[in-house]
């Protein structure tokens, strides 16, 4: 558990040091500012995965191509517990491959928290 604390609060920091914008790729949502003003930084770094990693399949507003689209409730419907799309993230299905060796936990959880949350 303290590791995890770790790498989650590690994340927190790359991504409250870049600020909400500071990832604009295309136009994949920036991450709207909650109520004190600032964007979830866990989210930041949801977002930054996700323009690096995962847009050349789901697109960059989550809306498919050569990956499903993970826009809307998609997500949600397939995998109703985040931990089951973390897994598949880590782990890769069918086409898509797994992230495990090249993302952190806390990046996994992170990108996965960008797409139920954002897109």
């Amino acid at each position: 558990m303290r590791r995890r604390s770790l790498l989650v609060g590690a994340v927190l920091a790359a991504g409250a040091s870049l600020g909400p914008t500071a990832c604009s790729s295309g136009s994949v949502p920036e991450v709207p500012a909650g109520p004190d003003g600032e964007a979830d930084p866990v989210l930041v770094a949801g977002r930054r995965v996700y323009a690096d990693r995962c847009v050349n399949c789901h697109g960059v507003r989550g809306q498919g191509g050569r990956g499903p689209s993970l826009a809307g409730d998609s997500m949600a419907e397939s995998y109703p517990s985040a931990a089951d799309q973390a897994e598949v993230v880590a782990d890769g299905k069918s086409t898509m491959p797994g992230f495990s060796n090249t993302l952190t936990p806390a990046e996994i959880e992170a990108v996965v928290r960008f797409t139920r949350e954002v897109l």
